[in-house]
């Protein structure tokens, strides 16, 4: 599939990211006790800082992107300035020209500036998804056609799922020009088809009850079904059964059974003749035998899995209401997680989160089922015309910690085996920024003023104003550790030392090195230190006595920054 600006999205998938994500800790809730996170910024951004850090880690990815509709979303104008144009965006720098706007129907790119906006996006996203990882994205049919596209060439044909159809409204639009608009497509493709597992659904109370035992088998409950099949070889079959009944498969069917299978369910009373022994032989499958559960439809109906104005209604009842027109309803996202995650420690994945609803979803499944599932969202700070919430971040957040504390009330008072432990009810917000390291611009004039200029710079290449904790974050990012990784401080021959996971790297920016600190370091033999260049202060023999002494206590990687 091609389209104007696709050789453009390979150039933006390929463009490191000059940006870093600055920790928020007044804004987390439990900074210190969860492994949840809620990241403030632009998701192309946000997703290139993940690519170390989370590759190959995500069990489930859900998004709800913008549908297309002519004024549904914020399109940058310059893809090749992506972390300018979201600074300027958000205030961080001056304009300059740069702005975020709708995309017209009436544009002549109109379905190439979505394309253009959404492959570099999935792109990115698949590298983070485990092999057994599995996708879902809602879409109408504005671009139902061209998602599938490509989604096709970046995850591969091969790994389509389905195509599920919800039923997102429950009363027709009898002003609608034409037909009604009653659903949305839910595209759901696998990492690797091959090895991907999708999980059954419980039986409900109707299904259940199409197991009964009019006869009194033995087994317990069964359900009569079919001896024959769709497809097959043999096209002259005849069966006796041992009451004299002739058994042929209808018409363009085949034998589900061989002739040696359907003596055994003869001969074990597995086979159903009806009431009155005159009615079509059928199979007798029992309750204890069948899968544990059902195996899911691609019709989603709204008494299933909930409906737009439920979706609303939960806005409502957390005080959140009237800001989106068409937000997703919790049950829809956890039918997806039902089908797709595990209770134990699956991430998943939203990088359009908008009002929050994966979030809260994964918080209430993990309390129905005693799971631990983690969450990570993303989302974009575009402003709203409220007082109290400016931004859909402000939302995003604020509603996670409403539900999170609706949760936790209805838990007091209860014991720990009757919550299921101790649940991760917080999250650690992040926001996204340019990169605490000035970087070099090789756009200044070749004068000799100029790179005099930009050498000055770096002298002090840290930007103003940033913290030893922004910093840390930044280096956890691009050592490739989760930003969610144990950190302890330590207090080290008096400065102040990060040890991460367990000491397998010490990390010390302290602005005044010593050779103490350097030896306490050393002797605690973690696999990797990194320090500030500026902590030497121009001292070259501390930095070369520092490397030896790294060698000599067997450390892997000693870096400075």
């Amino acid at each position: 599939m091609n389209w104007p600006g696709k050789a453009d999205c390979f150039k933006t998938i390929q463009q490191p990211s000059r940006a870093t994500l600055i920790p928020i800790k007044e804004q987390s809730v439990k900074w210190d006790a969860t492994q949840n996170l809620i990241i403030e910024g632009d998701n192309l951004e946000v997703l290139k800082l993940l690519q170390k850090s989370y590759l190959g880690r995500v069990k489930m990815i859900y998004i709800d992107p913008p549908y297309n509709t002519g004024n549904d979303f914020i399109y940058p104008d310059d893809y090749s300035e992506s972390l300018e144009t979201y600074l300027s965006y958000t205030g961080q720098v001056d304009a300059e020209g740069k702005k975020f706007n709708s995309n017209a129907e009436t544009d002549g790119r109109f379905h190439s500036k979505w394309l253009n906006l959404m492959y570099p996006r999935l792109f990115l996203a698949r590298n983070l998804l485990q092999e057994q990882g599995v996708i879902f994205i809602s879409i109408d049919d504005h671009e139902a056609d061209n998602l599938r596209k490509i989604c096709s060439e970046i995850f591969g044909e091969e790994n389509f799922i389905a195509n599920v159809v919800w039923q997102k409204k429950y009363t027709r639009s009898n002003d609608a020009q034409y037909f009604s608009d009653n659903h949305d497509h839910i595209l759901v493709y696998a990492r690797n088809r091959e090895i991907f597992k999708l999980m059954l659904l419980p039986r409900n109370a109707e299904q259940e009850s199409a197991y009964t035992n009019p006869d009194g088998h033995r087994k317990g409950p069964w359900k009569a079904t079919p001896l024959q099949a769709k497809s097959g070889n043999d096209t002259n079959f005849n069966y006796k059964f041992k009451n004299g009944v002739v058994w042929s498969p209808p018409p363009g069917t085949f034998p589900r059974f061989s002739v040696e299978t359907l003596q055994k369910l003869d001969a074990d009373d597995e086979i159903w003749f009806g009431e009155d022994g005159n009615a079509t032989p059928a199979r007798k499958t029992f309750l204890t035998e069948a899968k544990a559960g059902v195996t899911p439809t691609t019709i989603w109906t709204y008494d299933e899995v909930g409906h737009n104005h439920e979706a609303n209604a939960e806005l409502k009842f957390l005080g959140l209401g009237g800001v989106f027109d068409n937000p997703k309803p919790t049950r829809l996202v956890q039918r997806m997680l039902a089908l797709a995650t595990s209770k134990d420690d699956d991430i998943v994945l939203d990088f359009f989160a908008g009002s929050g609803t994966t979030a809260h979803a994964v918080l209430d499944l993990n309390k129905q089922d005693g799971g631990n599932r983690k969450f990570i969202l993303v989302q974009l700070p575009e402003p709203t015309d409220r007082k109290d919430f400016l931004t859909i971040a402000d939302i995003t957040k604020e509603r996670v910690r409403r539900v999170i504390k609706k949760l936790n009330d209805e838990d007091a008072g209860k014991l720990a085996l009757e919550t299921g432990g101790k649940p991760d009810r917080g999250f650690k917000v992040f926001k996204l920024r340019s990169s605490n390291f000035k970087t070099w611009n090789s756009d200044v004039p070749k004068e000799p003023g100029e790179v005099e200029k930009q050498l000055e710079m770096h002298v002090r290449h840290i930007v103003d104003g940033r913290t030893q904790e922004d910093l840390l974050y930044e280096i956890l990012l691009k050592s490739g550790f989760p930003l969610t990784t144990p950190i302890e401080t330590l207090p080290l021959a008096g400065q102040t030392v990060f040890s991460i996971a367990e000491g397998a790297m010490l990390i010390c920016l302290e602005k005044k090195l010593t050779p103490e600190v350097i030896k306490s370091m050393a002797a605690r033999k973690p696999e990797r230190v990194v320090c500030l260049d500026e902590g030497f202060a121009g001292n070259d023999q501390l930095k070369t006595n520092a490397v030896q002494t790294m060698k000599t206590k067997g450390v892997i990687a000693f870096k400075t920054v």
